[in-house]
């Protein structure tokens, strides 16, 4: 049975995306719709549906999803980058599964929004 989350899909390979990672826990591919040069997002494979829902059982993943951005942003050439999580719609969340953006490639300017 197909999962009603966008970014569920995409992890089990129902919906394609432009992958840059993966492994048993953390999927990161293209954004897309990108917002600076460099603009990918790294999900955990477990559904949390934002930074709201993480619980202490999930610190070691979170810690995860943002030094594999790291990683990743430093091979993509964007070293100097932005990591970003909203969480809820009114801070701009709109897939309900916990993500991270990775910006960069450019100078980006303060504040975000």
């Amino acid at each position: 049975m197909s999962s009603p989350c966008l970014f569920c899909r995409i992890i089990n390979g129902e919906i394609p995306a432009k992958k840059l990672y993966e492994d048993d826990e953390v999927f990161a591919f293209w954004d897309i719709s990108p917002q600076a040069p460099t603009h990918f997002l790294v999900i955990p494979k477990k559904h949390l549906s934002g930074p709201g829902a993480i619980a202490g059982e999930d610190e070691a993943l979170i810690g995860k999803l943002i030094r594999i951005g790291a990683q990743l942003a430093k091979e993509n050439g964007a070293e100097q980058c932005r990591l970003v999580m909203n969480n809820g719609a009114e801070a701009g969340q709109t897939v309900f599964h916990l993500h991270l953006h990775v910006l960069g490639g450019r100078t980006l300017s303060w504040p975000p929004g």
